[in-house]
């Protein structure tokens, strides 16, 4: 019998005590995770010898680990320190993501609960090449964001993550790259895969907090070195108007940083001078403060 399928890129992970390669098969069909999908992840990147925010990844996948009722067992400092001790099993040549998680094995009360007592961790490191900074298509997705009355929004759960999926395979199906998905007032509120930004006349906006998506590290990073090179900021209720009549629109998360988008519907776009020094500036950021 076949354990686990082969891994699709260069993978270490660390669980139990030591580092395996390949696709190490944790779980089994009574793991409650795999059966009620209790897991919470986060998504550190190294590129270029650096491997930005990583304190703050690390710190995140903790914080992910109560809000849905886990029991974390790692140190976000000692997720650092397993996690630069793991790249020193990589070549240099290729990005690599840096996914640590935790999940609980077995159920509580009938089986439907996650019993904290039985959190486990494991750190999966894996060859992940960035996407070009070319840019990428978005149409408005059929499907929303939940809110945090019917989801666990304020943690990076993997639940979440097969509605993403389901909005970026519709939107594929009508020939664009993401879906823009809306909060359930039809706002606007993320990409299937990165936080959203637009410029208009100069002044960078983005969907502000609501609680029904997370406020990213990189999105953060992003609007703090924007703020300081002098471009003015702000957080606010975006409509899918605002966003077709919008001089530029780009992403920010974890897996490519900061890229262009360069068509929403049927409207083109250039990659703008913003979302260019925007990813210019976190390049240069990452550089001076994250080296190895």
């Amino acid at each position: 019998m076949t354990l686990a399928a082969a891994a699709q890129s260069t993978t270490w992970t660390f669980v139990d005590g030591d580092w395996h390669e390949g696709n190490v098969a944790i779980l089994g069909p009574r793991s409650h995770a795999m059966w009620l999908g209790t897991s919470v992840f986060d998504g550190g990147r190294w590129f270029e010898g650096v491997a930005p925010d990583l304190e703050l990844h690390a710190a995140r996948v903790n914080s992910s680990a109560i809000a849905l009722g886990l029991k974390p067992s790692m140190s976000a400092d000692k997720i650092v320190g397993l996690t630069w001790d793991g790249l020193k099993k990589f070549d240099g040549r290729t990005a690599v993501y840096i996914r640590p998680m935790y999940w609980a094995e077995h159920g509580g009360y009938m089986g439907v609960p996650a019993d904290p007592a039985s959190t486990r961790f494991c750190l999966c490191l894996y060859e992940s090449p960035m996407i070009p900074p070319t840019g990428f298509s978005v149409t408005v997705s059929p499907f929303r964001r939940p809110t945090i009355e019917t989801m666990p929004t304020n943690a990076k759960a993997g639940c979440l993550y097969p509605n993403n999926g389901r909005a970026i395979l519709e939107a594929k199906m009508r020939g664009f790259d993401n879906a823009m998905v809306l909060d359930m007032l039809g706002n606007v509120a993320e990409t299937g895969t990165s936080n959203i930004f637009l410029v208009k006349d100069g002044h960078v906006l983005t969907p502000a907090p609501n609680g029904t998506f997370l406020s990213g590290i990189t999105r953060s990073r992003t609007m703090t070195l924007l703020g300081e090179y002098g471009f003015k900021t702000t957080e606010k209720t975006l409509s899918v108007r605002d966003f077709l009549e919008a001089d530029e629109i780009f992403s920010t998360g974890n897996h490519s940083k900061v890229v262009p988008i360069t068509r929403i519907e049927d409207r083109n776009l250039q990659p703008g001078p913003v979302a260019k020094k925007a990813r210019e500036l976190y390049w240069e950021w990452a550089h001076s403060t994250s080296a190895v």
